[in-house]
């Protein structure tokens, strides 16, 4: 397939539905775990915390290796048959077993194979559509997981209050099915696996960069610098909102977490596919930034009022801020290793760096509200966010340079080249 080919719609259907379902079976039951343990186990907050952040732990030291794999893989749909089998049995041992070191056990598991998630199904966007079409793409990749993620909210929400918290697992595991039948609906024909990681022919010949030379990048260092700090203000802020919000409203908990999570997912749909467009039209930098700004504002004003409906409300500027993040981190990195077949790895690593915020987050977080409450937890990830937003408008390049603007050779793969992969998967 060459760069001008255009995937079968029903690739593109199944990429679509695939992001939709994805949306909640990638990090287990995500959030709600928090809420589960506060409102049904009763679990102290540096408990929960720990329990938060195994699955962070797990997946820095999983992303790099599943970013090598998402690279040299000839199978990469199957990479996600085998990710969303895993995340069905860590949800269902939770359930089975919601002791602390069950729990810590299956979030492990979780976040060491949910690593492949995002990893494949960008790699799968780029051997589909190339690098000239990637920007629009992965503004819709990001409206469809967002869209998915607003109905499994709903439904989760609706779940935990009629029927049971432990009702969410159950969804999780019957989406994880689903996901399964979604990704082997995508033509493997259709996916181009030399341009899914990023490589180039030339001469007959396919280039792969050394990783000495992917980690000499200063912008990438930069950059990784920059996720770690956002994701370390970002991360705990929700769990945190719903813990808050669940004091004193055990039977009402899920309802709150749905709300919160709904106001900004449903922000995120129309924004995800502004900054697809708008990274294009303006560059990465400038919408990048609005996303950096965004985040201490958002715990700031989490301080300001005890009232549900207005630290819901809040929940807009979650929707702005993690929406651009979503979109604009693999543009980057696709920006800076256009080329080099590293794209994966490479991808992999600024997850390792976005997976060690979250972690150091939610570890800190518990901490911080044992000590000065919720009101003090928030303060404290606001002024880490604003040290992220300096940084990032200080240090970081504009990248759009090095985007697939630029004609394209055509990437054709050559019969008796040891890098060379099929084009089926």
């Amino acid at each position: 397939m060459t760069q001008e080919a255009t995937p079968h719609h029903r690739s593109l259907w199944a990429l679509d539905w695939l992001n939709v379902l994805v949306a909640d079976v990638k990090t287990g039951i995500g959030p709600y775990l928090a809420v589960y343990l506060q409102a049904s186990r009763h679990w102290d907050p540096v408990s929960i915390g720990l329990a938060m952040s195994a699955m962070g732990f797990a997946s820095v030291v999983a992303q790099i290796p599943t970013g090598s794999l998402t690279d040299h893989v000839r199978h990469k749909r199957w990479l996600i048959v085998v990710a969303a089998a895993v995340v069905a049995t860590g949800c269902l041992w939770i359930v089975v077993r919601p002791t602390l070191l069950g729990v810590l056990v299956s979030q492990a598991l979780i976040g060491s194979t949910a690593t492949i998630f995002p990893a494949a199904i960008a790699a799968l966007t780029l051997g589909l559509v190339g690098p000239a079409r990637l920007a629009e793409r992965m503004g819709r990749n990001e409206a469809c997981n967002h869209a998915g993620n607003v109905g499994a909210t709903l439904l989760a929400g609706l779940i935990g209050y009629v029927i049971a918290m432990e009702g969410i697992f159950y969804l999780v595991i019957a989406l994880s099915g689903v996901t399964i039948l979604m990704v082997l609906l995508i033509r493997a024909d259709d996916i181009n696996y030399l341009q899914a990681r990023g490589a180039r022919t030339a001469h007959g010949a396919t280039h792969i960069s050394g990783l000495g030379e992917i980690l000499a990048s200063r912008p990438l260092a930069i950059f990784a610098l920059a996720a770690v700090l956002f994701h370390c203000a970002n991360a705990a802020m929700l769990p945190l909102l719903g813990q808050w919000l669940s004091v004193g409203h055990d039977h009402g908990a899920s309802l709150y977490m749905s709300a919160c999570i709904m106001v900004a997912q449903c922000v995120m749909i129309p924004i995800t596919l502004w900054a697809g467009r708008g990274a294009s039209a303006y560059g990465r930098k400038p919408v990048f930034m609005l996303g950096f700004c965004i985040l201490p504002m958002r715990g700031v004003l989490y301080t300001l009022s005890s009232n549900p409906s207005v630290l819901i409300a809040i929940q807009i500027l979650d929707g702005i801020g993690a929406g651009i993040f979503g979109v604009l981190s693999v543009l980057v990195v696709a920006d800076l290793t256009r080329g080099t077949g590293r794209f994966n790895i490479t991808n992999g690593a600024i997850s390792t760096a976005t997976g060690i915020g979250a972690a150091c987050s939610n570890a800190i977080s518990g901490v911080v509200v044992q000590a000065a409450g919720y009101r003090g937890a928030f303060l404290t990830l606001a002024g880490i966010a604003a040290v992220a937003a300096l940084w990032f408008g200080l240090m970081m390049p504009e990248t759009q340079d090095n985007d697939a603007t630029a004609p394209e050779p055509i990437l054709e793969e050559p019969p008796n080249q040891l890098l060379a992969e099929p084009r089926s998967g």
